[in-house]
């Protein structure tokens, strides 16, 4: 088995392991059952077909698939960040829309209950305690990213002025408000001189 079935056969059992676990998932795609689809991403892909029970099964010939969804490589940092609907926006689609729109529902919605699998290993206390360091370690790393690009932006608008701050751009929206209305009442007289300037 080369290197690359090897890892498509193990994503399609990833992906059967976590609709185990999901009963709403397989309910909708038990409809779909002996349809093909083909999930793409360069240099990668599983072509699968769908059983009567909503699991994913490999196909048992080499017709064309029901429905390709095709990822670019550099929208995989969506999947790693959990930003689903980011990785879904950059799918491309061909074929049947109502197989792509189940497709694309049921790998948006399902989740990796890691404590689960890792307390059949470590046990329930051990595996509470991983899950909850790697939380705490998320979100460490995400305050860390927001300080950085926080202040990343205070230098830009601050020190370099290569960027106009919130604060800056409500200021400035406010003088050109009340320099709208000074004009709009300066043309008022104005045109209220000119009037009176004919009468004479």
């Amino acid at each position: 088995m080369s290197v690359l079935n090897f890892g498509t056969r193990g994503a399609q059992a990833a992906i059967n392991h976590l609709l185990a676990r999901a009963d709403w998932a397989r309910e909708r795609l038990a409809p779909h059952a002996g349809r093909c689809a083909r999930i793409s991403v360069e240099p990668l892909a599983l072509t699968f077909a769908i059983d009567h029970d909503g699991y994913l099964v490999d196909t048992e010939d080499e017709r064309a698939p029901d429905v390709t969804l095709s990822l670019p490589l550099s929208a995989l940092p969506g999947l790693a960040s959990g930003d689903a609907n980011r990785l879904m926006n950059a799918v491309r689609i061909e074929g049947s829309a109502d197989l792509a729109d189940t497709l694309g529902f049921v790998f948006r919605n399902l989740r990796w209950d890691a404590e689960e699998d890792l307390s059949l290993v470590f046990g329930d206390i051990l595996a509470h305690r991983m899950v909850e360091g790697a939380t705490g370690l998320r979100r460490m790393h995400e305050r860390a990213w927001a300080g950085l690009t926080g202040n990343l932006a205070e230098y830009l608008a601050e020190e370099q002025h290569a960027l106009v701050t919130r604060a800056a751009l409500q200021g400035l929206g406010e003088q050109l408000r009340v320099l709208r209305d000074d004009l709009a009442r300066l043309d008022k007289r104005l045109g209220r001189l000119g009037t009176a300037a004919r009468r004479a």
